[in-house]
């Protein structure tokens, strides 16, 4: 009996190659693909995806491209450790042509030119760039000008990069400016949760044909956390050994004992201890909930508070799917409709996110309006009301601080 036969599946459940039929969609995958799904809705789409190795970033993209419309032209870049005019000749050859032996200038005329021509005939252009931590600064430059080609109307040309955290450093460093305010959205892929993990697990061996979803005892999860660090090419890697030391075994049901075992066969230590990154990703998390909030969202249906959410600076995605932060399940709203971006200065932006009913204030269809306190945003058959916390956040911070002074008064009088 072979190892697929002996737990009931049809293939390997823990494959390291990219499958989009296994990708698990967490909350942050969900996210991250919304992202990559805005520059085909938005003409000067420019969408930065960051995550570890072994994240599903590349899983992720394919998972994308398979659900292209046929409207949509697209060049993937995977080598990239090219000088510019070669990253050029990549992409061209990408879009069909045969652009050796030509200078930089030509290279950029021909492309224009092809840009300009899938404009004109309704077609909408996306070039995804992988491991694109590894570009050079010249080629990142090369990007950021390719960014610009646009006609009279809007920008012909939308972009993905995606990459290892050391994407994330290169474009914060200081000569990269001109690059990072091109860029519309940018996303980190985490590791999975604690939680995230039997879902996971549960998720792949259901698409590899198991019928049984206790082949992984409640037991293994928090130590297949603990040891893959919530990665999903580690936790990929560690199941499959897991698996094949209870097959071995002859056993049909793995327990804790099991996954020690594929532990030690692998030779791994604890993530935590070995990397740190639980404690730097608390930290994180930590950080964020005490951000305070300066946005509040009242959802009104029919003339009836649904719910009050409120939210720190940043960008809110409003929509039907669940991947939202604020989700709101209604025929008249689409997957993705609109945004909010928030900031401390200039309080919330509304944007629509080329949704199929629009978005109105005051009766008037918007594209992008900044929200004065107490709008009214109409989303199809919801309402939502915009309050703005930024001066109840800072009397409440007024407060604190008065609050802290009087208790340090009261010390020194006691002393």
């Amino acid at each position: 009996m072979s190892y697929l036969e002996h737990f009931g599946l049809s293939e390997q459940p823990f494959r390291l190659t990219p499958d989009p039929e296994f990708l698990y969609w967490s909350m942050q995958h969900a996210r991250a693909k919304a992202y990559m799904e805005s520059t085909i809705w938005l003409a000067d789409g420019f969408v930065v995806i960051t995550g570890d190795i072994g994240s599903g970033k590349t899983t992720l993209l394919q998972s994308f491209l398979d659900e292209l419309e046929d409207d949509v032209v697209y060049a993937v870049i995977s080598q990239t450790q090219l000088s510019a005019t070669q990253f050029l000749q990549a992409v061209l050859t990408e879009f069909g042509f045969k652009p050796f032996e030509k200078r930089k200038v030509e290279l950029l005329d021909i492309l224009n030119s092809f840009l300009i021509e899938q404009y004109s005939n309704g077609k909408k252009v996306v070039l995804i760039v992988d491991e694109a931590q590894n570009l050079s600064t010249k080629v990142l430059e090369e990007i950021r000008l390719l960014s610009g080609i646009e006609t009279h109307k809007e920008k012909v040309l939308r972009i993905i990069l995606a990459g290892q955290p050391e994407l994330k450093d290169a474009l914060d460093a200081p000569n990269m400016k001109q690059l990072l305010q091109r860029v519309r959205l940018r996303f980190h892929l985490g590791p999975l949760a604690l939680a995230d993990i039997n879902q996971y697990i549960t998720h792949r061996m259901a698409v590899a044909g198991c019928s049984n979803h206790n082949v992984f005892g409640e037991d293994c999860f928090e130590i297949i956390h603990n040891y893959s660090g919530g990665i999903p090419r580690l936790v990929n890697t560690l199941c499959d050994t897991a698996l094949l030391v209870a097959f071995a075994d002859d056993k049909k049901m793995l327990g804790a004992d099991d996954i020690i075992a594929a532990v030690e066969e692998l030779g791994w230590k604890e993530y935590e201890s070995d990397t740190g990154t639980f404690t730097r990703l608390d930290n994180v998390a930590l950080r964020h909930a005490n951000a305070r909030h300066i946005t509040q969202i009242e959802i009104m249906a029919e003339g009836e508070s649904v719910s009050v959410q409120s939210f720190g600076p940043g960008r809110v995605i409003i929509g039907r799917s669940p991947d939202n932060e604020i989700c709101i399940k209604s025929k008249f709203v689409s997957r993705h409709h609109a945004q909010l971006i928030s900031n401390e200065d200039e309080g919330c932006v509304v944007e629509d996110l080329n949704s199929t009913n629009g978005v109105f204030i005051a009766e008037r269809q918007v594209k992008k309006q900044r929200l004065q306190d107490g709008d009214v945003i109409a989303l199809g058959a919801h309402d939502l009301i915009y309050t703005d916390l930024r001066n109840t956040a800072e009397d409440a911070d007024r407060e604190r601080d008065d609050g802290e002074e009087a208790e340090e008064g009261e010390d020194y009088e006691d002393a």
